[in-house]
Order: C-alpha cells, then structure tokens, then sequence
C-alpha cells in the first residue's frame, strides 16, 4: 500500500518514513504543503499522513484542498495542538484521525491500519491470481495454501506487481514506487529482488507469476500491455 507523509520536520519525517517502509509500505515524502498538493493530485494513495504547520501552503488548507478535489484518501493529521477546537476544525474540514505530537511510532502504526481497514474499497483487499492469494491488510501472501515469507521490501515489490497485473512495468517506475528517489541509478537492484521473489513464489510445479519483457521490464500474470 502506498503513503504519502507530508511533514516538513525532516528528522521526523526520515524517521516515520524508514519505519513505515520496514512494515512494507511504500511511502512518498514532501516537506511543504505545495509539494504535497502536487503527489495528491498525481498519485494515487491508500493513506495522507499530513502535519498542519507546513511552511507555504499549511496542512489545513492542504486538507481543504485534497477534500475539494473529491479525493477519498483517508487523511491522518499531526500536530502540536491538541485543543478539542482544533480536532473539530480539522475533523469538519475532512481529516479522518488525528494524533498529537509527540507520538510513538507504535500508535502512528495501529492508526494506519484501522484507517486503512476502514477506507474506500478502490482496490480490492484481498489478491487472488490463481493459487496466489496476497491480502493488503495483513501483508500475508501465499501460493497453493503454503505461506510465503517475504521481507518488508519484497512484498511492497510484489504487492506493487500485483496491482498493476497484465501491465509492463519498467524497473524506473519499479523504482520509483517501491524504493527511495536515490535508487533511481540502480535500476539493477530490481532484478536482485525479482529474482528472489521468483524463488520463493515458482517452483517446477507451478504457474510463473511474474515474467520478464525484455528490454521492457516485467509483467506480473495475464497478457502484457504497457
């Protein structure tokens, strides 16, 4: 599942970040409200995590905006405010949590989740694909009723893959969406993950889930199309 965190206290934020990734989350940064504004409209996210004091445009006009789009993401805000005023503001103008600064990674993380439990269904929750089941909500996937472990960073690869099944996917779209902008020049680490995945997913018994184009990049499943 993908995440848009958008909070311009950049420790905070590269802290937040990391962790989110290590429970297998993609997650796109932004340090200003217009950056933000700018990934909302040209992505699209399971979960906004926005803070409300960011510099230009602030987190509350961010939200307004987000809302008047008609955008459904569900939105999770941080703040140093912790007034009832201030959670009704934000609640009326389409925020669906709230969490106060300081806070725990822990608590961030079960906030996620039941937010992700409860958004809009766009996409289903649940993958099937033959013998091949992946649930988004639990990140279990398996094959033939045997569970496969993968790593944080192998599921947000497949899950990745699995969305977007019948359609090439190149390794700098790969890239850009399941790793950080500054693995951008090692498209290479690509193949490494891939051919882990195929490992752990083919054997001699089984359907090949995920195929390659050459000079393309990789399809999982169905007819290719890009």
């Amino acid at each position: 599942m993908r995440i848009l965190l958008v909070e311009d206290e950049e420790k905070l934020a590269q802290a937040t970040a990391r962790n989110l990734k290590a429970e297998g989350f993609a997650v796109d940064t932004a340090a200003n409200g217009t950056d933000g504004m700018e990934l909302a409209a040209g992505c699209v996210y399971d979960l906004i995590i926005l803070d409300i004091l960011l510099p230009g445009l602030d987190g509350t006009r961010l939200l307004q905006r987000i809302r008047a789009r008609n955008l459904e993401v569900p939105v999770l805000m941080l703040t140093a405010k912790d007034s009832v005023q201030d959670k009704v503001k934000h609640f009326e103008a389409g925020a669906d949590d709230y969490l106060t600064k300081p806070f725990s990674f822990a608590e961030l993380l079960v906030r996620v989740k039941a937010l992700l439990r409860r958004r809009p269904a766009q996409q289903a929750d649940v993958i099937h694909f033959g013998d091949f089941e992946l649930d988004r909500l639990t990140h279990k996937v398996k094959r033939a009723d045997r569970r496969i472990e993968l790593s944080a960073k192998e599921y947000a690869l497949l899950e990745y893959l699995a969305l977007n099944a019948g359609r090439v996917l190149s390794r700098a779209m790969i890239i850009e969406h399941v790793w950080d902008r500054s693995f951008e020049n090692l498209t290479n680490i690509v193949d490494v993950y891939i051919r882990q995945l195929r490992t752990k997913l083919h054997d001699d018994q089984t359907q090949k889930l995920i195929r390659t184009v050459r000079g393309a990049g990789y399809v999982f499943g169905g007819e290719a199309t890009i």
